[in-house]
């Protein structure tokens, strides 16, 4: 089972798109994540896993693969806790993966399910704006138009909880 969760990661001072694709397969339970993955993002595993069952939820008895692509580029920080364990959510049917096309994930989250502060995200959203401008090719006037100020809808949760 297989699901897409976009994110994004900060490179200097302009972002990327980071694609978090999680696989599960009915194996020996385990976990891997792969895609250049550094120290806290390593370390993810077990804010996730802790994280989805105190939010009460199982966490699949099956081998759980996380690719961070693109594979080529260094990922480092825990920003990318909340869209791993969405997609894991997700690539285990909790919900539909077809759901996330159309947002962007980037946070730490807590044992207890608790989304935390994460550093350094603020140039994300203006990157995405000046993405938005070259791929459509249009004034920033006609995209401030389909895009809203700020610069693009975010939300900001304490708690999910998941659902």
């Amino acid at each position: 089972m297989f699901a897409r969760v976009h994110s994004a990661a900060v490179m200097g001072v302009d972002g990327y798109i980071v694609d978090v694709e999680t696989d599960l397969e009915f194996k020996l339970p385990s976990f891997a994540t792969v895609g250049l993955a550094e120290g806290a993002v390593k370390e993810s595993k077990e804010r996730v896993t802790s994280a989805i069952k105190n939010s009460g939820y199982s966490f699949p008895q099956k081998r759980v693969t996380i690719n961070l692509a693109p594979a080529d580029v260094r990922k480092e920080g825990s920003a990318f806790d909340l869209p791993i364990a969405v997609g894991i959510l997700a690539a285990d049917r909790m919900f539909s993966p077809q759901v996330l096309d159309k947002f962007m994930l980037v946070g730490e989250l807590s044992l207890d399910g608790a989304l935390r502060h994460v550093r350094g995200v603020l140039p994300i959203p203006s990157w995405l704006i000046s993405q938005l401008m070259q791929k459509t090719q249009r004034s920033p006037q006609l995209v401030r138009k389909i895009v809203p100020e700020p610069p693009l809808p975010t939300s900001g949760f304490s708690s999910p909880k998941w659902g």
